[in-house]
């Protein structure tokens, strides 16, 4: 049995089968909603990416990608990568608690890796950042 989260953050029992969705309400695409996620200063540095929270009023796990073109030159590799970010938080979303929006910001080391390895950095940073549920057997 899983412990999961309501709408107010609040961790409760929960049997059903997990979303493995991502839709469009999931996902931040304003400008102004990153530039906050980067001035609240919440972050967690990993080899591969790099972990921004948001807090906020609308915060509900959204998720928000980057991959600079200064860091990935060519569209190819920043589609590549951004790509390995949202596969690696859309399988692992229902693994994650609290009212916070996520921006994810890829580093360069990300380019030559497969998903499993992305999958268990996002882990890990959700682990250090506090928005893991807590499982129970």
């Amino acid at each position: 049995m899983c412990v999961s989260c309501d709408s107010d953050g609040k961790q409760q029992k929960n049997d059903a089968k997990p979303d493995f969705g991502l839709s469009r309400s999931q996902r931040i695409a304003q400008r102004s909603v990153f530039q906050e996620a980067y001035d609240s200063g919440i972050n967690h540095v990993g080899k591969y990416m790099v972990m921004w929270l948001r807090s906020g009023e609308d915060s509900a796990l959204r998720l928000g990608v980057v991959a600079s073109k200064r860091t990935f030159r060519r569209a190819v590799d920043r589609a590549r990568v951004k790509r390995l970010l949202r596969e690696a938080y859309r399988l692992n979303r229902f693994r994650l608690c609290g009212k916070h929006d996520v921006v994810l910001v890829a580093r360069r080391r990300m380019l030559n890796v497969k998903v499993d390895v992305v999958v268990r950095e996002l882990l890990d940073l959700a682990e250090r950042a506090g928005i893991m549920k807590k499982e129970t057997d």
